[in-house]
């Protein structure tokens, strides 16, 4: 089972307490289904739990059952056959039979916490959000332009900032930061759904810190090996051509004890100095005679 349809199954689970936020969920779930009109009130989804929702929504407003289709490895389809059902369902949230353009009815979102309800239904009827072990991203599909206009703007004025595309046809409201998945999953009810979400995305974290740790690491030591290898072929080359005699005490000490400590850090041969020269100082010596070895060339 996806991540999306264990945050639908969640949701599904939620006990409604209000006839208003009841009424608020129907409307979402509705709205956003296949079709919302006279002409055509339907909806279509393989989540068969979704499907039954839409249809207990249907039963609960006419009184008798809709047309439910499911075959199994196949779409769920629920419709309202009849136009004097269609005209009495619509009627429930305020539609009438003429609108030009399908809109939300904020008639419908009595109280603020029929928001939540009505995201709710609208994310079961035509929401999806991906694995996080994959990315993060949760969309609605939407097929009408001024209904989507209408989400954005609701969802903008509880505090999110979501973003548009049109992709096939449809439209789609979408977020892909983390942070705005986690607040509407858990606005929309599903807070264990946040949970799972959260603790991946910290393991994740945690494997990338990990993972940046070691890389930096390795930089490190591939460093220190090259710029060790670099210092033993100049001390080398500084030998056999004039002889290390011919150097001063402190970068002839230190060309021994490189030579000494072939693999040893800076750090290391400052411990072998015993404090008697700082990291710098030991660099400094070090380039120099590699520098004397560039000047023999």
């Amino acid at each position: 089972m996806s991540f999306s349809s264990d945050v639908k199954k969640e949701l599904l689970s939620i006990p409604i307490v209000s006839d208003c936020c009841k009424h608020a969920e129907a409307y979402g779930l509705l709205l956003f289904g296949r079709s919302f009109s006279v002409s055509s009130l339907s909806f279509a989804a393989e989540n068969r739990q979704v499907s039954e929702r839409y249809a207990r929504c249907i039963r609960d407003i006419l009184g008798e059952e809709p047309e439910y289709t499911a075959q199994e490895g196949k779409m769920a389809i629920v419709q309202v056959p009849m136009s004097a059902q269609r005209k009495q369902v619509l009627a429930a949230f305020g539609h009438g039979s003429g609108e030009a353009s399908l809109r939300i009815n904020r008639a419908n979102l009595a109280q603020d916490c029929c928001f939540s309800a009505f995201l709710r239904g609208a994310f079961l009827s035509c929401g999806t959000v991906s694995t996080p072990e994959k990315n993060y991203h949760l969309e609605f599909v939407v097929p009408f332009l001024k209904l989507t206009g209408d989400l954005c703007a609701l969802l903008e004025e509880i505090g999110f900032h979501p973003k548009q595309v049109v992709r096939k046809g449809y439209h789609v409201v979408y977020f892909k930061d983390s942070e705005s998945i986690e607040d509407l999953l858990t606005l929309m009810g599903a807070t264990n759904s946040t949970l799972k979400l959260i603790g991946v995305k910290i393991d994740k974290d945690l494997r990338n810190h990990v993972n940046r740790r070691i890389n930096f690491e390795t930089a490190n030591i591939d460093r220190c090996v090259n710029a060790g290898a670099l210092q033993l072929q100049a001390i080398r080359k500084i030998d056999a051509a004039v002889g290390l005699d011919t150097l001063s005490d402190g970068l002839r000490e230190i060309a021994q004890i490189r030579l000494d400590n072939p693999e040893a850090s800076l750090n290391e041969l400052e411990e072998v100095l015993q404090g008697k020269l700082s990291r710098s100082g030991i660099n400094h010596r070090l380039n120099r005679l590699v520098q004397i070895a560039k000047e023999i060339e």
